[in-house]
């Protein structure tokens, strides 16, 4: 039976720590309620590793991660939702964390709070850990007396957030690899095996054909000046970041990526499942739609979308509403549109916000599921036929130099 180590609070708020046998994770957290206690944590026990030589804080990292945030977010609403005070709750996660940095992390925040300050000032003061979505959220629950179901709804964003970052990731593994692959296995034909041929043919002395000719002059190069090919690559991932970090030269890719026949459809997307997803969670937490939609342009990584939500941020500002701006702005695809025009004539925007962001999650997952069953028979048939152009213009040469021999 899986042993699972656990992490609670007790009735009277002291932490408890322990392992136990169970059949899954839910077993164990109904094990620990029926007990009075609070679970906090329970993690399947891995498997022991050899012991490194090297001590392990050497490699462990200095900065919080977005999961470790998402965890804290998670834990602090469940301690919260339980009865426990704000104050109780963050020394307990602070001395759950230890001397790791989401524990020194935590560990400052209580100090803040313990002094008079709000949690929300207390996170803001800590630059760079979290976003100003984040603080946003904890401040409008702390207005409305609602601190544990503010912290839950950040909870369940981050955490759908970070699903559809993995589910992209996941989904792009593959073509990655076999891009690689293809590149590494043609220019090992071109650097390896043509230039063993390309000294029979010397010595032949004989013209060669002009496809022959072609790949005997790309293997020498390759084989001679490969460092000229990881200069370029270098040189072009440098100019790529250069015009990135360039506010006008980013806009200017931004459309272009923006004009893809498949590419564009699919940014248009994802971009829509987060700001939905934001806005709906600003709203329900009680945030102004005006502050809102301001916030929610932040998490947009397409510049030239992020400039049209800007402008319909200042529309609405004018008492314009949402729908009908947005709508004009065509950043977003109709169907949004018209979904949030029913939501403000209903009354019902957050909810539209929500489901908006769920239709198109799943729309993200099936686009990128049909775009990499697309991609795959397209990278193969290319590698073989690349690999078998190679093969052909060699054979081309040897039975010329043998006719002629003959």
């Amino acid at each position: 039976m899986p042993l699972f180590r656990y992490k609670a609070a007790s009735a009277s708020g002291e932490l408890l720590e322990g392992e136990m046998e169970a059949l899954n994770q839910q077993v164990v957290v109904k094990r620990l309620q029926g007990q009075g206690h609070i679970p906090i944590r329970a993690e399947p026990v891995a498997a022991p590793r050899a012991k490194s030589v090297a001590s392990p804080r050497l490699y462990r990292s200095r900065r919080v991660s977005r999961r470790d945030i998402e965890m804290f977010t998670q834990e602090l609403s469940i301690l919260l939702h339980s009865g426990l005070s704000l104050s109780r709750a963050l020394q307990m996660l602070a001395d759950l964390g230890g001397d790791q940095p989401i524990g020194k992390l935590v560990a400052e925040i209580f100090s803040e709070v313990r002094g008079g300050a709000s949690l929300s000032s207390a996170m803001e003061a800590q630059t760079g850990a979290f976003t100003r979505f984040y603080v946003n959220i904890v401040r409008a629950g702390e207005a409305g007396g609602a601190l544990e179901l503010a912290l839950g709804r950040l909870a369940e964003f981050l955490q759908r957030s970070r699903e559809l970052k993995e589910s992209i990731v996941s989904s792009l593994i593959y073509p990655v690899i076999l891009v690689i692959v293809a590149l590494l296995s043609v220019s090992v034909i071109l650097a390896v095996v043509v230039p063993r041929f390309s000294q029979m043919f010397e010595e032949a002395g004989q013209e060669l054909p002009v496809a022959t000719q072609v790949v005997v002059a790309a293997g020498s190069f390759l084989e001679q000046f490969w460092w000229v090919l990881v200069i370029a690559v270098v040189l072009l991932v440098l100019y790529f970041r250069q015009q990135y970090q360039r506010p006008a030269s980013r806009e200017r890719w931004d459309r272009r990526w923006l004009r893809l026949t498949l590419v564009g459809p699919l940014i248009r997307k994802i971009e829509t499942e987060r700001f939905s997803r934001t806005l709906g969670t600003l709203l329900e937490s009680g945030v102004p739609l005006h502050n809102a939609v301001m916030i929610a342009k932040e998490v947009i990584g397409n510049q030239v979308i992020a400039r049209g939500v800007g402008k319909v941020a200042e529309q609405i500002r004018e008492g314009r509403g949402l729908a009908k701006p947005l709508a004009a702005s065509e950043v977003f695809p109709a169907l949004a549109s018209q979904m949030l025009q029913v939501g403000e004539e209903t009354g019902s925007l957050e909810s539209i916000l929500n489901r908006l962001a769920d239709i198109y999650d799943r729309e993200v997952r099936t686009t990128l599921q049909r775009l990499i069953a697309l991609a795959e028979p397209v990278l193969i048939l290319t590698l073989g036929v690349v690999i078998a152009g190679i093969i052909l213009s060699i054979l081309a040469a040897i039975l010329k130099i043998n006719e002629l021999g003959f």
